[in-house]
């Protein structure tokens, strides 16, 4: 998953960037309101998470803003703050969820997922396309009856291609999807990881699933 993390203090947003990225989202950070609310408009999230206490707008009035501006990926807001009212003005506002600082980092990956299951593009707990089988929530591959290991990386590589079978995706899907502003555009690492790919899911079970398109990028197709 693709996320969005908006935090004007560095420490915390680093804390949240790194402990989201080991649990293998590509995450992206906004230190502002408005810095949220024009990266919300130009890529496509996951889940966003969401400070209320932001220098500029704060929290809801950016979130009056990403809904205003037609962003409808599901929200969760994060704050010191947790009297009823503010909780109130939150889910108002348009926010999905709440959760109160400080919090355990097991019980935001929790969120998160629980978030984007019900974003606004069906998000199945279970893919399958073909023998090749995916369970999102526990971070696990098989094909057929065999379990494939997977990096975090190539994991949510594997993710994007079996949400869109047979679609053929570019490199700059796959990296709207996969990777965040850090990528470097003009490096193969997208090539290196479908090769990688291929050589778990496709060439020990004498399959060519994962297919090169050229010129165009790459489709994952189910051979039913």
């Amino acid at each position: 998953m693709r996320l969005l993390i908006v935090e004007d203090q560095p420490k915390m947003a680093s804390l949240l960037e790194r402990a989201l990225e080991e649990e293998g989202h590509a995450c992206d950070v906004a230190a502002s309101g408005e810095d949220a609310v024009w990266m919300a408009a130009s890529t496509e999230y996951d889940v966003i998470t969401l400070d209320v206490m932001l220098p500029g707008i704060d929290g809801y009035e950016t979130l009056r803003r990403l809904r205003a501006g037609g962003v409808n990926a599901p929200v969760l807001m994060l704050t010191a703050r947790d009297a009823l009212d503010d909780r109130v003005t939150g889910l108002d506002t348009g926010a999905d969820d709440y959760l109160t600082k400080p919090f355990a980092l097991d019980e935001l990956f929790a969120r998160v997922r629980a978030l984007s299951r019900r974003g606004p593009v069906e998000r199945r707990p279970i893919l399958q396309v073909g023998s090749l089988r995916l369970d999102a929530k526990s971070h696990r591959v098989w094909r057929s009856e065999q379990e494939v290991e997977l990096s975090s990386k190539q994991f949510s590589l594997l993710e994007t291609f079996m949400r869109h079978p047979g679609q053929v995706l570019s490199r700059f899907d796959l990296i709207e999807h996969t990777w965040d502003y850090d990528y470097e555009n003009r490096s193969n690492v997208v090539d290196v990881y479908v090769r990688q790919l291929r050589q778990k899911i496709d060439r020990p079970f004498g399959l060519h699933t994962l297919e090169t398109v050229r010129g165009a990028g790459y489709r994952l197709r189910n051979p039913e």
